[in-house]
């Protein structure tokens, strides 16, 4: 097994923040100056304890005001990912410090909620969380960790970064092998939150907005590689009013899309729910990580 937390290479534009043993592998954390958001951001990695190299990757998007520490220190994912070999990376929910006028008057739009799409408003051109997931930081991984592969990924994420793995791989199923969501903003063209961010970062036309609807997008694309997992809490306040994976569900099951969809009594939408059913997820993904 590692017993030393593995290192970026040498020429790294990369500056390690942390290293914590965990389950025989480590979590770090790194900043690093982004060409696409314009600023400086943070990631968290977990590396499990062996293979040494060929280590396929899993992204995980967080929701409205969290950064990449939050999923890192409160789910427990660790130890299934230690267990089937797989790298678990934790980008941040936004660009931060642009100090751009109202970046920070609200908790769901702006600083800590990117909604994983490209702004084409001028005010908010930073806000290219998109490219910043499927371009840059898989580059930057590739170029930094030779002991991944990030050519075999899976996403995945909770409510705005369900919405945000759903949305990513749909667009892209040629480049990721697996996706599952924890409440997701699944149709976010008929909720407050996406109306209020979309409106914002893309302006008033709904043809763009649907480009970043997964309920839409599921409608265009109709093929996936892998069946999609979603667990949603039913005592979750935000079920009714921002989720609405039901639509999603519907939207499935008229093009033949399999998903499999899972309302859990008594949950709620925090990360105690995360938690529960956080092996549930890499057990889904190690299985589409690893067949090829």
């Amino acid at each position: 097994m590692a017993t030393t937390s593995p290192a970026p290479a040498a020429a790294s534009a990369l500056e390690k923040l942390s290293s914590t043993k965990m389950f025989d592998g480590h979590n770090l954390r790194f900043r690093h100056q982004s060409a696409t958001l314009g600023c400086a951001m943070t990631f968290s990695i977990y590396f499990p304890p062996s293979p040494a190299s060929n280590l396929p990757v899993l992204y995980w998007l967080s929701g409205l005001t969290c950064t990449d520490e939050n999923f890192i220190i409160k789910s427990g994912a660790q130890r299934a990912a230690a267990a089937h070999g797989i790298a678990l990376v934790a980008p941040d929910t936004s660009p931060r410090g642009l100090n751009i006028e109202g970046e920070a008057d609200s908790y769901d739009f702006g600083v800590g909620a990117g909604f994983y799409l490209n702004a084409t408003n001028e005010k908010w051109k930073n806000w290219r969380m998109y490219d910043y997931i499927v371009k840059e930081l898989p580059k930057v991984l590739s170029d930094n960790f030779e002991q991944l592969n990030t050519s075999r990924a899976s996403i995945f994420g909770h409510s705005m970064g369900g919405h945000g793995a759903l949305t990513v791989y749909l667009k892209n199923t040629e480049k990721y092998k697996s996706v599952s969501a924890f409440a997701p903003i699944a149709n976010p063209i008929n909720c407050p939150w996406g109306q209020k961010a979309f409106s914002n970062y893309l302006g008033s036309t709904k043809a763009d907005w649907e480009e970043y609807d997964a309920t839409c997008l599921i409608r265009k694309i109709k093929e996936v590689s892998a069946p999609i997992l979603i667990d949603q809490g039913e005592d979750d306040n935000f079920l009714g009013e921002q989720l609405l994976p039901r639509n999603f569900e519907e939207a499935c099951r008229a093009v033949g899309a399999p998903l499999i969809l899972r309302m859990q009594p008594g949950y709620d939408h925090s990360y105690f729910f995360i938690a529960t059913f956080i092996d549930d997820h890499i057990v889904h993904h190690a299985q589409f990580l690893k067949s090829t």
